[in-house]
């Protein structure tokens, strides 16, 4: 098992890492905060991603403000270009999504993230995209009443 983990790195590592997290989160509630955040009562399709876009902020400022020192932080080797690769097809999802709607860049995203960033089957890749786009497309408008783009109605 000792094999198959990544060399260590250092605090370096760990710092990079968290300034990483900070400009991600910031990135993230720059743009939710252009979707519109609404209020808890009525919520714009920006408050969720803004509220998980704040805590990574938060998370990522206590890991350089506490983290420093710690040397339990991997070295990046050839994989850790996989969550970059997550980061920009989500910043793509977000950019398409209103230009044409929720229901294909979410499934085009599942795709992405399943089949080639996590190398599962395709069947595999194919059903859970499929149910989670469709779980989420309930909840979100017809459940918690988020007005997405979307461009099948029900």
């Amino acid at each position: 098992m000792e094999e198959d983990r990544p060399p260590q790195g250092g605090p370096l590592y760990q710092t990079v890492g968290a300034l990483v997290g900070v400009a991600v989160g910031v990135a993230g509630g720059f743009f939710s905060w252009g979707y519109g955040l609404g209020s808890l009562n009525e919520p714009g399709p920006g408050l969720w991603p803004f509220i998980v876009s704040v805590a990574i902020t938060l998370m990522s400022v206590g890991l350089l403000v506490a983290g420093r020192g710690l040397t339990d932080a991997e070295a990046f080797t050839r994989s850790s270009w996989l969550p970059v690769i997550g980061v920009i097809t989500f910043i793509a999802f977000g950019f398409l999504m209103p230009v044409i709607g929720f229901e294909i860049p979410a499934l085009v995203l599942g795709v992405i993230w399943l089949r080639f960033l996590g190398r599962e089957t395709w069947r595999s890749t194919l059903i859970t995209s499929v149910v989670t786009v469709t779980v989420f497309y309930l909840l979100f408008l017809y459940g918690l009443r988020i007005p997405l783009p979307h461009l099948i109605s029900l």
